[in-house]
């Protein structure tokens, strides 16, 4: 039997790319502690770039085949663990320890963006990444019911808050901080200071991904956004019918236009499929949304179907994530997720953009 050395492992390991990155393991620093053990056993760690690598089976797979193929191996026991990396890179970075943040935003209301939100954040969560998640919604901040947390943050140093914790996200909104009943008339520079100090006065610690929710439309809250942080990307949210999907365009044109990457639609309330006979019912029509992606280049990143587990989950602080981690419905939001921190990842390594100045 043929001696199998370490310098062997690597050699074929640098011809298996991350099917994302189109990069080899070897060069992308994924391969780690490689065991050679007798008889032609063949033990490693791959570290992936997230840990909701939506394409893991497949790169199990090529490994494998690239291991199995050196003489004298005889078997093959992968490990795996994961490092997230800063998609966006900045000096002065204003949130140091959070590597990305997520933009969910939408053209118009009512289409579900604050479930994407949520349901996005502990679906990245349950995959074993460390996850935040801000309400800026100032106008409709539904957070706080939707995640089951009520009362004020608090401070230990005075400086700083602290973000509530709530299924295992550190969680902050502004309706932890305002009168739930009232208004919140707010001009632009208030808007401005209030997410500046949502943003640099929380505690955050570190965090593999900061998930923000934000207005609906293409208003101030983004546009001070793209001053304040280098985002990962954008994540713009619609059901399929003809009316929400028009926004989306226009939204996608300003995040275009302030240099924060598209990362793709998620299409909410997809379909109805009646618990009953199973029969589904496209309400807001059918296939819009990926149409959509298709016409402005950009993926169709999930499907989330019209249904009243999700909405009972909202109401009762629950996300369906959670409490029915089984269901269909989760399944949906988990393969959303996965597809969105694939996206993410694909950014680290993409051209850097600069931050888009007003005036």
């Amino acid at each position: 039997m043929s001696q199998i050395s370490e310098r062997d492992v690597m050699s074929a390991l640098s011809k298996v790319n991350d099917p994302e990155l189109h990069k080899d393991l070897v060069s992308l620093n994924m391969v780690q502690d490689v065991r050679l053990l007798p008889g032609g056993a063949i033990k490693l760690r791959i570290d992936l770039t997230t840990p909701a690598c939506p394409l893991k089976g497949k790169i199990q797979s090529d490994v494998e085949a690239a291991l199995r193929a050196i003489p004298g191996v005889t078997s093959v026991e992968l490990e795996w663990g994961a490092q997230v990396r800063r998609a966006r890179a900045e000096k002065g970075n204003f949130i140091p320890g959070v590597k990305n943040v997520i933009l969910v935003g939408a053209g118009k209301g009512g289409v579900g963006k604050s479930t994407v939100s949520l349901n996005l954040a502990a679906a990245l969560r349950q995959e074993g990444a460390t996850v935040g998640l801000l309400d800026a919604d100032f106008y409709g901040p539904s957070v706080p019911i939707m995640t089951g947390l009520s009362g004020k943050p608090v401070s230990k140093d005075g400086k700083t808050l602290e973000p509530m914790e709530a299924h295992g996200l550190k969680v902050m909104s502004i309706g932890f901080l305002v009168d739930p009943e009232q208004a919140m008339v707010w001009r632009g520079p208030m808007l401005h200071s209030a997410i500046t100090q949502l943003l640099r006065d929380v505690n955050w610690g570190e965090l593999d991904y900061l998930v923000l929710d934000l207005p609906p439309g293409t208003g101030d809250v983004p546009l001070s956004l793209s001053q304040l942080v280098h985002a990962a990307g954008i994540v713009l949210v619609s059901t399929p019918q003809d009316v929400a999907l028009a926004d989306v365009v226009k939204a996608k044109s300003m995040f275009d236009r302030v240099s924060i990457p598209v990362l793709g639609i998620v299409e909410n309330m997809s379909q109805f499929v009646c618990p009953h006979c199973s029969e589904s019912t496209p309400i807001f029509d059918t296939g819009g949304a990926g149409r959509a992606a298709q016409a402005m280049g950009i993926p169709l990143l999930g499907q989330i179907p019209l249904d009243l587990a999700i909405r009972v989950g909202g109401d009762k602080g629950v996300p369906v994530t959670v409490g029915h981690p089984d269901s269909k419905q989760a399944q949906a939001f988990r393969e959303m997720a996965r597809n969105i921190a694939g996206k993410v990842s694909v950014q680290s390594h993409d051209v850097k953009l600069p931050i888009f100045k007003l005036g």
